[in-house]
């Protein structure tokens, strides 16, 4: 192992098809929890190509400092350099840690999904980042971002004032507990093989040594 003081844990897989046999503690519950299609289903929509032989699982908070700053910086090289090109594909789950703004700022995300432009509301949420819990996240702070991505206002109104996805978010964030996810941002990173576990900010040369790995 590298010395870049142990910024990514790697966890070696048994190859069952489809299955990550294990994850911090090896059981049955873990083998029954990490198999590919609950790591990547339930989350945002599939930012690259479906079929991109590695994923990257970003568990994040739109309040979050260092998951800001994972989004102003490292992001864009990657998505350049093994999105773009069909390298890798990138999830996003929410793990809101920041309290009800958090939340809501999420669900407000899902609600842009509804009109295919996941991807645009959840880029101007980071685009306009405030700061953690500095109130900067607010109805209509939210609907202003909806206004500068074009959405249709009285759909996106009716689905966040509905609660539509407050569930959903509340699942995925019990969910990320249930695996080990503790702070934000953190990063699971696949394939059929083998999964590695980056936890904060980190350089971007802990994702390309990452990817080499797999």
């Amino acid at each position: 192992m590298t010395k870049f003081y142990l910024l990514a844990i790697p966890v070696i897989i048994g190859i069952v098809t489809g299955v990550f046999l294990a994850f911090y503690p090896e059981s049955e519950t873990d083998s029954n929890l990490l198999t590919t299609t609950k790591l990547i289903s339930g989350g945002s929509p599939i930012l690259g190509n479906s079929n991109a032989p590695i994923t990257i699982l970003e568990w994040g908070d739109y309040q979050c400092t260092f998951c800001y700053k994972f989004h102003q910086s490292t992001l864009d090289i990657i998505n350049e350099d093994f999105i773009k090109t069909g390298k890798v594909k990138l999830v996003f789950k929410d793990f809101p840690l920041n309290g009800p703004d958090s939340f809501l700022a999420a669900q407000a995300a899902y609600c842009a999904q509804d009109q295919e432009k996941y991807w645009q509301y959840h880029d101007e949420l980071y685009k306009n980042w405030g700061g953690e819990r500095t109130g900067w996240i607010t109805r209509n702070s939210l609907e202003k971002f909806a206004n500068t991505v074009n959405l249709n206002l009285d759909e996106f109104n009716k689905c966040l004032d509905g609660k539509k996805y407050e569930q959903k978010v509340t699942t995925l964030h019990e969910f990320g507990k249930e695996i080990g996810i503790d702070a934000t941002p953190s990063f699971l990173v696949f394939n059929d093989e083998k999964i590695i576990k980056i936890r904060g900010n980190q350089p971007l040369e802990v994702f390309l040594k990452t990817f080499d790995e797999m």
